[in-house]
């Protein structure tokens, strides 16, 4: 069956892209309990490119299948789990890149570089770092893993916060009733 990515942000209501969230099945690897564990040769560059021992990995449906098993521990591990191994993953800056941001009601969503969509919010905070001639801004995408917005994304935040009267509230946006500052 081929891949499908899916539609624009623009053109969908908060409730469809709900629902697009909630179709999305990703493994269990919380439920697995590999008996094994080592190196994956892997790194994901901080522009969000794939390597493997040294190579790019240039197939989007592999780095889609290898972005599902990634998880990061509580000492900034990053992991590629599998039911009988655990192998440990280099990761440069964020598990994944943020590519297009919209608002759409009282939510901010984001598409993934892994054409995942992740709607800002309690559980997906978006958190801001790097320094104030150098900010950078990243979203807790799942699984401990992060996607740092990439200059395009950002802009379109920082506009959207515009919109909203940023220079008056200190450069914050609101998603889902969670608050989250744009500057470090």
């Amino acid at each position: 069956m081929p891949y499908e990515p899916p539609p624009h942000l623009a053109g969908l209501t908060l409730a469809q892209i709900a629902a697009l969230v909630d179709e999305r099945k990703l493994p269990p690897i919380e439920t697995w309990t590999p008996q094994q564990s080592g190196e994956s040769h892997m790194v994901i560059a901080a522009d969000g490119t794939w390597f493997h021992e040294g190579g790019e990995i240039r197939r989007e449906a592999m780095v889609r299948a290898f972005a599902s098993l990634l998880t990061r521990d509580e000492d900034g591990q990053h992991w590629l789990v599998t039911p009988f191994e655990k192998l440990r993953i280099e990761v440069e800056d964020a598990a994944f890149i943020a590519t297009d941001c919209v608002r759409t009601d009282d939510a901010l969503v984001f598409r993934l570089n892994t054409d995942e969509l992740v709607i800002a919010g309690p559980d997906h905070p978006l958190r801001a770092g790097g320094t104030a001639d150098a900010p950078a801004l990243y979203l807790h995408a799942r699984r401990g893993c992060e996607a740092r917005l990439n200059r395009s994304t950002w802009a379109q935040l920082a506009e959207i916060a515009l919109a909203e009267g940023a220079e008056d509230n200190g450069w914050h946006v609101a998603s889902q009733g969670a608050q989250f500052r744009l500057l470090p």
